[in-house]
């Protein structure tokens, strides 16, 4: 499990496919690693070079403190990731967390970037804040057990929770989830607590493609990516049906196909 050494942070990653290939990097949500693409790795690793990293503070990654969680200083360490492994310019793909460090990433690096996807994600400030706050303040004193079943909620849309089929899903999810400290509510905290980026991204000049679950319970369609392409020029959404927050681990398949057209798109002009 190779590291790098960036930002003043240490962050794992993993890399495959060739090395010659045009780069893809995965950026995870909070409550997950980078192992939620894996079935996006699967399928882009064979054509392209495919990087998928832990957020400092979580997953393997160096642990981090409160101040230094903030969406800026993720983009920060986003960027000296891509610098360092020389993977400019990539199409950079976040879930909701990462999709706000996908989002700042195309507003101020745009030489970094071919593309930019964000996931379940929002280009405004929380705004459930109320909702949210006391949940955080409770992961960062108890952690995860007692809100355990707020947290699956959140996460994972109503197809996901109910159906048979995804049990395997909700198991590891929720024992994964379950094994966070306390100090995920640090992470949490900068999550709620991040800037509106709306006014940056209309002077966007990289593809933006805003990826919606039709169930994200977090940041329900209208409220988000659509918001998203509406604001970038030239932006696009698409919504993906029996989906929610992390649509990519919930429906891999259609997301998968709705990348595979984006990434042709935009690098054959």
């Amino acid at each position: 499990m190779p590291t790098a050494t960036v930002n003043g942070t240490t962050l794992s990653y993993d890399d495959t496919g060739p090395r010659n290939g045009v780069a893809l990097v995965f950026s995870h949500s909070l409550f997950f690693n980078r192992s939620m693409f894996r079935h996006q790795v699967e399928r882009f690793a064979a054509d392209y070079r495919v990087v998928g990293y832990d957020h400092r503070g979580q997953g393997g990654s160096a642990p981090a403190p409160l101040e230094s969680l903030d969406m800026d200083t993720l983009t920060d360490d986003a960027a000296a990731l891509i610098e360092h492994l020389d993977l400019g310019p990539c199409h950079f793909l976040g879930n909701s967390m990462g999709g706000f460090v996908a989002l700042r990433l195309a507003a101020r690096r745009p030489e970094l970037l071919r593309s930019a996807v964000a996931l379940g994600s929002s280009a405004e400030e929380e705004h459930k804040l109320a909702e949210f706050g006391p949940l955080v303040e409770h992961l960062r004193r108890h952690g995860t057990t007692d809100v355990i079943d707020t947290l699956m909620y959140i996460m994972l849309g109503d197809a996901s929770l109910s159906d048979p089929a995804k049990e395997e899903l909700r198991r590891e999810w929720r024992a994964y989830m379950l094994n966070l400290p306390p100090a995920i509510g640090d992470a949490a905290y900068g999550v709620i607590h991040r800037k509106s980026i709306v006014d940056e991204l209309g002077g966007a000049t990289v593809p933006v493609l805003a990826v919606a679950g039709a169930e994200d319970h977090a940041y329900p369609p209208p409220l988000s990516s659509q918001r998203i392409a509406g604001v970038v020029p030239g932006g696009r959404c698409v919504t993906v049906p029996h989906a929610g927050h992390s649509v990519a681990l919930e429906q891999p398949a259609a997301v998968n196909e709705h990348l595979a057209r984006h990434f042709a798109a935009v690098d054959q002009d």
